[in-house]
């Protein structure tokens, strides 16, 4: 059971990160990014193929952060041309092209089979102690990450952000630079991710073409309507209880003895169930964004 608690607060807190990264593109910025989870696979790849060829894992992570922001820049390129729903397209679209180039390219990627056997950052340690540096770990920078977040959200970046979401004609006139707003969010956003990412892989000792679904951008857009896009405390919420529900669906299967398919049905259910009753009652998430009004 301890052993069971310590891996679900992990996984929720390499979630977290993820889900931070995307809020302030899409709670912030209005930005409809369903391509996210790529930047996870980068900061994966980047840290199994850096340890893979005898570099340090912190090399590994400095490297797919810095290769993510590059993506992010790239990708909000994209946006100049196009309108938002199309631009959200687009971005699932590099994702997926991504996850294919992973899938191919064997000697660098290793295929669909992967890269497997990334050591634990803190395996010399011992069970259960190197498990529970690894959680340190990991809520310390969600910790960091939300107190980061939480700052730009307050000072003028967050607020340029809001307006250029709300009013961007507005903040045209204003003179700010909405391309560069947007990549700036998107970038930063990336580089949380890219690191949760390296997290995830080390973690799992493994990083795999699997780990770019459009499923998971999917989940951590579910993550953040039910806890409340653009307020960080919200996101967290959103998290904690999605995670929630995935670790008691496991004994609710032993206890009424069903089977594994049904326990996958099950979850999605659960989850779907979830998000039907925030968009009907709480459609502003569990805990809203607030916004300042003029007086």
């Amino acid at each position: 059971m301890f052993d069971f608690l310590i891996s679900t607060f992990t996984v929720a807190g390499i979630y977290a990160l993820m889900a931070l990264g995307l809020n302030l593109q899409a709670g912030y910025a209005g930005l409809l990014n369903f391509g996210h989870i790529a930047f996870a696979g980068v900061g994966a790849y980047a840290t199994a193929i850096t340890v893979q060829a005898g570099g340090s894992p912190w090399l590994g992570a400095a490297g797919g952060v810095l290769v993510a922001m590059g993506l992010g820049w790239c990708i909000a390129r994209l946006g100049r041309q196009l309108g938002s729903d199309y631009w959200g397209i687009a971005t699932l679209a590099v994702a997926e092209i991504l996850r294919t180039v992973a899938t191919n390219e064997d000697w660098l990627t290793g295929g669909a089979n992967g890269i497997s056997a990334i050591p634990s950052l803190f395996s010399a340690w011992g069970r259960p102690w190197g498990a529970l540096a690894f959680l340190a770990l990991v809520l310390t920078l969600v910790g960091l990450s939300a107190w980061l977040f939480r700052r730009l959200a307050n000072g003028r970046f967050g607020r340029a952000l809001r307006l250029t979401r709300e009013e961007p004609q507005l903040a045209i006139c204003m003179g700010y630079d909405l391309r560069s707003l947007k990549a700036r969010a998107i970038m930063v956003g990336a580089a949380v991710t890219a690191l949760a990412g390296s997290l995830y892989a080390h973690y799992m000792s493994f990083a795999g073409p699997d780990y770019m679904v459009a499923s998971e951008t999917f989940l951590l857009w579910t993550m953040l309507m039910i806890g409340g896009m653009g307020n960080t405390a919200g996101v967290l919420a959103g998290v904690l209880l999605v995670q929630g529900a995935y670790a008691l669906v496991p004994f609710a299967k032993d206890y009424f003895q069903f089977s594994s398919d049904l326990a996958g049905a099950l979850r999605l259910g659960l989850i779907g169930a979830i998000l039907l009753a925030c968009l009907l009652w709480r459609s502003d998430g569990l805990i809203p964004e607030k916004l300042r009004k003029m007086p």
